[in-house]
């Protein structure tokens, strides 16, 4: 990671001429021999990687842009190795991003991407977060539907000025794949958005809320900032705090549900002993309850957040079951009755296009992690297999049509986590 001309640094090339090795020993190279060995390494590489995506026929990507003094705009490629049947990936560019981030910039510099590894006609989806310059790239340079005219209707012929084609050849000849937005930071938005709007909304849980949070905030601080308040901690409950993250509500969960678990009485023994403001019962009661309700949708975002083995068919049996546990928990609630109606509705909202994809239904039913036995509705399971069969027909000559109740070909589960397996817990 350091800058090429580290190779002509004297106390680099000293260090160097200690290190053993064969043909020219101890000699580093020079800054225009090193360079050229970087460019021919990273030309091998991308010739490597455009010769593997040539025998790839589904390839959904992802993209990002972030700013660390300057922006850059990255995108990987995933897809299933036709042999091993295992999730690869592969990172297609990492690469400055100049000027403002406009969506038709953003537009222009992902097709730029697409086009020489010729992936155009190959990916299946991008995903992105929730941005709103990526939303209107994706919903402006969408390729123009099929026509369903009849071939019997008479073609309409209409004459484009030649200048015009190639004055906006440019703009006319960008065209991005299906978008898709990340179901993680989409629940993170949940998270941090629709349910602090709920806590705030609401004059009864407004005040409880705040102050429970603001003395939590005085802890952490307290304890992150002096090592002599961190030791006070541990003596008193054999643990640390945790301190949560700016960026990562997932960890703002964690240090609350760690302060839950404190009893009240050590909890204000601590806080007496920093000179911070004690809890009281109904603000204690406030916090439990709020990670009550949160758990399930933690685990969710623990979930969606899988790097190896987390697919699409995974989507929309965790929504459900998201769901479906929040609401069991609106009956043991005194203080924030209201919350899990809240996150349920946030859910169904963010997520509807979701929610009503026969693609997410079809995904998830041939997962073999889940198949049919996630959904409750017999009628749903039903048409769920109707469909499915449909499907199937297309891909299969005449000769090897499946029929109702033929069985599936073995399948290989994957490794998951104890807390995974508890929430895909189906009865």
């Amino acid at each position: 990671m350091k800058p090429i001309s580290t190779v002509e640094s004297h106390a680099f090339r000293q260090l160097i001429s200690h290190i053993p090795g064969r043909g020219r020993a101890g000699k580093a190279p020079c800054r225009k021999t090193f360079s050229s060995y970087l460019d021919q390494e990273y030309a091998n590489m991308e010739s490597e990687l455009k010769n593997t995506l040539d025998k790839v026929d589904y390839i959904p990507t992802t993209t990002d842009i972030w700013t660390v003094h300057n922006s850059f705009l990255g995108v990987t490629a995933h897809w299933i190795n036709a042999q091993s049947m295992k999730s690869e990936k592969a990172a297609l560019a990492c690469r400055r991003f100049m000027g403002r981030h406009k969506y038709d910039s953003i537009a222009s510099e992902l097709n730029n991407i697409n086009s020489p590894h010729g992936l155009s006609f190959k990916i299946t989806s991008t995903v992105t977060d929730n941005g709103s310059n990526f939303v209107k790239a994706f919903k402006i340079y969408q390729p123009p539907p099929e026509s369903n005219d009849s071939e019997d209707e008479e073609d309409e012929v209409t004459f484009v000025s030649i200048g015009d084609v190639l004055q906006n050849g440019a703009d006319g000849a960008i065209s991005l794949p299906p978008h898709q937005r990340c179901a993680s930071h989409t629940m993170n938005l949940i998270s941090c958005t629709d349910v602090e709007k709920w806590l705030l909304s609401e004059a009864a849980t407004k005040t409880i809320y705040r102050s429970a949070t603001t003395k939590c905030a005085g802890l952490w601080n307290k304890a992150s900032r002096s090592t002599v308040a961190a030791e006070i901690v541990e003596d008193i409950i054999a643990k640390k705090l945790l301190v949560p993250c700016t960026t990562r509500w997932n960890s703002f969960y964690y240090a609350l549900e760690r302060i839950s678990k404190i009893p009240l009485v050590e909890l204000n023994t601590i806080s007496s002993t920093l000179q911070l403001k004690c809890f009281n019962e109904r603000e204690h009661q406030c916090i439990s309850e709020y990670c009550a309700v949160m758990k399930p949708l933690t685990v969710a975002l623990d979930i969606l957040q899988g790097e190896d083995h987390c697919f699409y068919g995974t989507l929309l049996p965790t929504l459900e079951l998201l769901m479906t546990k929040t609401l069991a928990i609106k009956n043991g609630l005194q203080i924030l009755v209201g919350l899990p109606d809240a996150v349920i509705q946030a859910v169904k909202t963010r997520f509807a296009h979701v929610l009503g994809s026969e693609d997410a239904l079809l995904a998830a039913v041939t997962l073999p992690k889940f198949k049919l036995c996630w959904l409750h509705d017999q009628a749903r399971k039903d048409l769920t297999k109707a469909r499915l069969l449909v499907e199937c027909r297309k891909l299969l000559p005449e000769q090897d049509q499946l029929q109702p109740g033929t069985s599936a070909t073995k399948t290989t589960q994957h490794p998951s986590s104890s807390k995974e397996d508890e929430f895909f817990s189906f009865d």
